[in-house]
């Protein structure tokens, strides 16, 4: 939540982790190696934000013996944000390692539980989140009390010597000096910084009274939109954060108001949510907001902490959170371990994994504030629950736990049946309705000969199907024996692939009744004639080779198989191939048809500007780009019965740069919708082999979110979805309509049934076949009748 994170425009002070640093100057000796002992006795602290004094006093508390100078360039005094919550897993961490810090700040914590989301004069509020606070100011001087106890060296209104000086003279530097750290520039070829910017400009300021609740209000002005995110810090004391698109803010004037003047701005936009109270500011400025990212965090005795080494957006208030975690887990390693090195290492092991996921979280919650036009005609519940869950941390689980109330209204007005979750509610594409939101993902198996599935797809399938998803989507089925990725591709370019895929979805219709089965068609382009994926994943064949053929020759590896650049005779020839496997699926009984246009394979190759280098008609513009793969569409769904739905999967980015990129993805959603596909199964990537994913959690889905919103077409969200609490999150926020899992269905065939079974689940949105009846409980796994103690004594 919104919090304690502050960065500041060029020339202006450093961020949350404390505004000291030494000017910009270069390095002009190497830091020194390690010492061979991991309690360095001479410690030099760079900046005096919350990361940097606790640091110090950690360390202090540690070795009393040690002598520890911190520097900041501001006073003691200045402060340059209003309020900062805390967690209570950061609080607990505290709380264990130094008592006293933990119950100064426990004596000034205000607390709260309630979050407010105000938009069109709707209120809807949450409740169960548990929030604590405290001024800054109020937290810096805790901390320099506990420093100045301890016998920590504060230099304030000084510039810290360069950072060579200090990595020469001291046997560990902590570089705790904020988003625009000079240390870590000065050895920037060794920590290899990434800053991101991103499109939002915010301001920080403070009202004279306690909002009684975390509050978001919305303001749709003339000129777009507008967001207050707002709690409080003291019993008379908030902090007010307000937040816009830099051209909503160009729009609106504020790049021409000075200080004064726009916190009058704010204050008059946003008088409802402060009962005509002012605000005010603190050498405030509008800034945007810079995502730090660092390969290494220590190089000799020097290491990173806080904003030094990384962002995390202040709308989910982890900036002074991370921080103190950091000094705490820098504390800790360096007690624990024989030498700097080890526990240097030992730290970023230790802080990295947890950053990189408070940071993916972050930036998702970026994103959607960034985006928060595509949801502003949400109802208002929805609208509202798709703002708690936009970090993907708070879930419909967990929500439902804390306010169940509240979660209970936004499944009734989502239109869920009483005791029925979102992803058991059904959802028609065309003339198929499927009873729930569950599809198992497209999966090669690479398990076929001569392009005929057998008996491994059969009991593949088959036992998906059983286990109560909705869809069962096939493998990528190639349309011709060139177009296979490898020898073990399926296919439907002769009659018989055609009767033994007839087998498969007889056995899905009969056996499980219900599900449906989907085909997708595809054509590996460039990316064919390799060997199966466990063998060497796009590794070409050692003999046995067939020819490849792409929009442009281009190869997929450097120094890869050149592929041949089709011809328009060609061109028409593939797309008479599509029709006729098209035709072949319709014999095979296939309810649905998913059109391959993602992951690099030939259709994809047309529609990425890395790929598709042509210059005559199906090339340059993305409308050209567009042009083969909508003509095959056109051509197959001209045989695909019409009552039967039609899909089309895209990669949303190629994850590099020059690549399709988010915009493009929305323009090619819209130009297949209007050609009539019913959804859009988005995935991303795989597209060109030097590309850098972003991977996480759930992380492809913002793509689809995008798109629904912004095409109003149908979407399948993919990539990393794995628990029913995640389906049922995105599909009640109302960022996908039907959710697709492959990793989770190869390790639990029955993942839907076992779904509903732990949500105590029973009705029509998924049915256990007959035969497995008795196995819809968990059985016993132990004793279960072990008396428990009556009495427990304490000395």
């Amino acid at each position: 939540m919104a919090a304690d994170v502050r960065t500041s425009s060029p020339g202006a002070r450093d961020s949350d982790s404390g505004g000291s640093a030494a000017r910009e100057r270069p390095a002009t000796t190497r830091p020194q190696p390690p010492a061979s002992t991991s309690h360095p006795l001479r410690v030099a602290i760079v900046g005096g934000g919350p990361g940097g004094l606790y640091a110090a006093a950690l360390l202090k508390r540690l070795d009393p013996a040690r002598e520890i100078t911190l520097w900041e360039r501001n006073a003691p005094d200045d402060t340059f944000g209003f309020g900062v919550v805390l967690s209570d897993e950061t609080l607990g961490g505290i709380e264990h390692a130094d008592p006293q810090v933990y119950a100064a700040f426990q004596r000034d914590f205000v607390r709260w539980d309630d979050i407010d989301i105000v938009h069109r004069n709707a209120r809807h509020t949450s409740t169960g989140h548990g929030f604590a606070a405290l001024g800054r100011r109020r937290l810096l001087e805790i901390l320099h009390e506990r420093c100045r106890s301890l016998g920590v060296h504060l230099r304030f209104r000084t510039e810290a010597p360069a950072p060579a000086r200090l990595a020469e003279e001291y046997d560990l530097v902590i570089a705790a000096d904020g988003v625009h750290s000079t240390t870590r520039e000065a050895y920037a070829r060794v920590f290899h910084p990434r800053v991101d910017g991103h499109r939002c400009r915010y301001i920080w300021l403070a009202a004279d009274f306690a909002f009684d609740a975390f509050r978001f209000e919305i303001a749709e002005t003339p000129h777009g939109v507008m967001q207050l995110h707002g709690y409080p810090y003291a019993a008379d004391s908030s902090t007010v954060i307000i937040e816009m698109r830099e051209e909503v803010w160009r729009a609106t004037g504020f790049d021409e108001l000075d200080e004064r003047e726009s916190v009058e701005r704010c204050a008059k936009i946003f008088t409802d949510a402060l009962g005509g109270r002012p605000l005010t500011s603190n050498n405030s400025t509008w800034t945007t907001f810079r995502t730090v990212v660092n390969e290494r965090w220590s190089h000799g005795n020097v290491v990173l902490l806080g904003d030094a080494a990384h962002t995390a957006h202040f709308s989910i208030g982890s900036g002074t959170k991370l921080a103190v975690e950091d000094a705490l887990a820098l504390a800790a390693c360096l007690h624990e371990h024989p030498d700097l090195r080890t526990a240097l290492t030992a730290y970023e092991e230790e802080r990295r994994p947890v950053v990189a996921s408070t940071q993916r979280a972050a930036r998702a919650s970026l994103e959607w504030f960034e985006n928060i036009g595509l949801y502003l005609d949400q109802p208002p519940r929805a609208f509202a629950f798709n703002l708690l869950t936009r970090s993907r941390r708070v879930t419909h689980d967990n929500l439902r736990l804390r306010d169940p109330h509240f979660t209970e209204a936004v499944e009734r007005e989502f239109g869920c049946p009483p005791g029925t979750p979102p992803m058991f509610t059904p959802f028609r594409l065309r003339g198929l309705t499927l009873r729930n939101r569950v599809v198992v993902s497209p999966m090669d198996m690479y398990s076929a000969a001569d392009g005929l599935p057998g008996d491994f797809h059969l009991v593949h399938l088959g036992a998906r199907a059983l286990g109560g998803a909705a869809l069962v989507m096939t493998e990528m089925v190639c349309v011709s024996p060139e177009g296979r990725i490898t020898p073990g591709c399926t296919g439907l370019y002769t009659d018989r692939q055609a009767d033994a895929w007839r087998r498969v979805t007889a056995f899905v219709h009969e056996r499980a009744p219900g599900t449906a089965i989907g085909v997708q068609l595809g054509h590996s382009g460039r990316k064919g004639s390799t060997k199966p994926m466990w063998e060497g994943m796009d590794e070409p064949l050692p003999d046995g080779n067939w020819p490849l053929v792409a929009a442009s020759p281009l190869p997929y590896k450097p120094g890869g198989r050149l592929p041949r650049e089709l011809s328009g005779t060609q061109l028409a020839d593939i797309r008479r191939e599509f029709v006729v496997a098209a035709e072949r699926a319709v014999r095979s009984g296939f309810d649905l048809l998913e059109l391959h246009c993602a992951h690099g394979y030939l259709l994809s190759g047309f529609l990425s500007p890395l790929t598709n280098r042509r210059t005559d008609a199906y090339g340059g513009s993305l409308g050209a780009r567009l042009r083969f793969p909508l003509e095959v569409f056109d051509a197959v769904r001209a045989v695909w019965p019409a009552e039967r739905p039609m899909t089309v999967r895209i990669s949303a980015t190629d994850w590099a740069e020059g690549g399709t990129s988010a915009d493009d993805a929305v323009e090619i959603a819209r130009a297949f919708a209007a050609h009539g596909a019913d959804a859009i199964d988005v995935s991303t990537g795989q597209v060109v082999a030097e590309e850098r994913p972003e991977f996480g959690r759930s992380y492809q889905t913002p793509f689809a979110d995008r798109i629904r919103h912004e095409v109003g077409v149908p979407v399948i969200a993919v990539g990393a979805i794995s628990s029913w609490d995640d389906v049922n999150s995105l599909i009640l926020a109302g960022r996908t309509d039907l959710c697709a899992l492959a990793r989770p269905h190869l390790y639990d065939p029955n993942w839907t049934l076992h779904a509903a079974v732990e949500q105590g689940y029973t009705g029509p949105g998924v049915d256990w076949p007959a035969p497995y009846r008795a196995g819809s409980r968990p059985p016993r796994t132990g004793r279960s009748d072990t008396p428990k103690p009556r009495l427990t004594l304490t000395s």
